[in-house]
């Protein structure tokens, strides 16, 4: 059975980083996942998408991300019961990051800029490469059926 999601999205609120009574970090952040529809009459829609992720990658996320950053989440959807303050029996659904991309240079979060940045990836690139110009293709060599091994 294969139980695997992969997310683009920006962070809603800054992680929260906790730890388990056995000391292991684990935290939490939600993810905004535009729809790739939209009515025609009606702004962009989003999925606003639950995420954990623990120890290293906990650490990691808590100390780098913030809300606005663009991450790729790839995981797995867990759903746990609890019960809450009021005795409630509650149901939670959250991808479970396996691992957790950060695709901008921090403190940049979605902030536009006159410069364009390397990750803009509707912008040209900013780097000195030009491509060579049309080379004329290399000469075609005969050779005849004999020399051929098959």
């Amino acid at each position: 059975m294969i139980n695997r999601v992969v997310l683009v999205g920006r962070l809603t609120r800054d992680p929260e980083l906790r730890r388990t009574s056995n000391d292991i970090p684990v935290v939490s952040f939600t993810v905004a996942v535009n729809r790739t529809y939209a009515k025609s009459d009606a702004d962009q829609q989003a999925d606003f998408i639950n995420c954990s992720a623990w120890r290293r990658q906990a650490e990691t996320v808590n100390q780098y991300l913030s809300k606005g950053s663009l991450v790729g989440v790839e995981g797995r959807i867990q759903t746990r019961n609890y019960e809450d303050a009021n005795g409630n029996k509650r149901t939670a659904t959250e991808v479970v990051a396996d691992s957790v991309q950060f695709l901008e240079p921090k403190g940049s979060s979605g902030q536009t800029s006159s410069q364009n940045s390397p990750y803009d990836y509707q912008s040209k690139p900013q780097n000195n490469y030009e491509p060579k110009p049309y080379q004329e293709e290399e000469p075609i060599i005969d050779i005849p059926d004999d020399d051929l091994p098959f």
